[in-house]
């Protein structure tokens, strides 16, 4: 089998899916590789690296597309301006997708319907489960460390004054509030980078343990408290809150909303539509000059106001929608998702080439279209 790596397309990605020391595991697995020309620029490795590895260059895209049994990606299919035409049209029948597909973003839908009815075969990165066996091959950690780390640093670069306090000749200047929703991992670190800056760090999230996680960095808890058999979903995720409970949770948050000048945004449930924490009417009391970055917007975002993969200002506070965080950080986000994909390869094909183990979890969880049937739980569920 031949798997191909495309460079990627979307506007400030500079992740690649493989890197020469995953070629040479891919290499001693059976599979050839083939790679598009600089695909891998931005991460700073030239072709001549992926050739000593044993890879084979590509001209462009589209003979990576029409070559390759599989191809790995970092981001989900988008429109090539090179070639005015959609990545998923440079799909082919039966051809083999693995990347972030994001499947039940309601802005994902119409694409997955695409390649399910192209047939298709789509695993997405974002449905691994996280369980012991999978962790080599979990890119939801490995990139949410990344995210939960820059995005302080973006909010520290759009906000208009000093994050820590400041002594001056003229008087003292007050740290900024930061307000951290969703203490996984990307929380933790947001967490831990701003109290770094010298923020006062505040913290929500409605599982027990994660709230202690919290704590345990010397931070405020706040917020919101509902029943366990709501909150606790399978793994110790959280469970997406019923709609009388969602608004509860708002009527929490509103103040909270109101006093801080930075929000980082990460409350998601695994492979479903993030829920919005945070309204219209929320924002608009906010200071102007005051930051949210929605790092969950991959799946439909916390806030409703962020449109995703943009940047905009409502009533003078910037939100951001960026989707592809962790592609700012190029060098060690490549080589964290590039193992992790070569550990999900090696599983995906334990049995050889001739059919997936459809009973083992991990598979299971990360298949979304496949012999032109839908798979994935979390989009039929968004989906209706």
């Amino acid at each position: 089998m031949l798997i191909g790596i495309p460079k990627e397309i979307m506007y400030k990605e500079n992740r690649v899916a493989a890197l020469p020391e995953t070629i040479e595991k891919f290499k001693k697995l059976g599979f050839d590789v083939i790679v598009e020309t600089k695909a891998s620029a931005g991460a700073f490795t030239d072709d001549e690296e992926y050739r000593k590895a044993g890879a084979q260059i590509a001209g462009d895209a589209a003979e990576v597309f029409d070559k390759s049994d599989v191809i790995l990606k970092v981001k989900e299919p988008l429109f090539n301006d090179q070639f005015n035409k959609h990545e998923i049209d440079m799909l082919k029948e039966n051809q083999i997708l693995i990347t972030f597909l994001h499947p039940a973003a309601p802005s994902n839908h119409g694409d997955v319907k695409k390649m399910q009815a192209k047939n298709i075969t789509t695993f997405t990165m974002d449905g691994i489960p996280r369980i012991s066996r999978a962790q080599r091959m979990d890119p939801l950690t490995s990139m949410s460390a990344i995210t939960g780390y820059k995005s302080i640093i973006i909010a520290a670069a759009n906000f208009p004054k000093f994050i820590p306090m400041v002594g001056t000749s003229i008087g003292m200047i007050k740290p900024a509030n930061i307000l951290v929703i969703g203490t996984g991992v990307v929380g933790l670190q947001a967490i831990a980078t701003g109290k770094r800056l010298g923020g006062i760090v505040k913290a929500v999230d409605i599982r027990p343990d994660a709230k202690k996680e919290a704590e345990s960095l010397g931070v405020k808890v706040v917020g919101f408290d509902a029943p366990s058999e709501l909150v606790l979903g399978e793994g110790g995720y959280a469970k997406a809150l019923p709609p009388e409970w969602l608004e509860k949770e708002r009527q929490a948050l509103a103040p909270l909303v109101a006093e801080s000048d930075i929000i980082v945004l990460s409350a998601l449930v695994p492979g479903e539509v993030a829920q919005h924490l945070i309204t219209k009417e929320m924002v608009e009391t906010m200071k102007p000059g005051s930051v949210i970055i929605d790092v969950s917007i991959d799946q439909g975002g916390n806030c409703e106001m962020t449109d995703p993969g943009k940047e905009l200002t409502h009533q003078g506070v910037y939100i951001c929608g960026i989707k592809n965080i962790p592609g700012s950080l190029p060098v060690h986000s490549s080589w964290l998702y590039a193992n992790n994909l070569y550990y999900f390869v090696e599983n995906l094909f334990k049995n050889g080439a001739d059919e997936f183990d459809m009973n083992d979890e991990i598979i299971k969880n990360s298949l979304v279209t496949h012999k032109g049937k839908l798979y994935h739980e979390g989009t039929l569920k968004a989906m209706g």
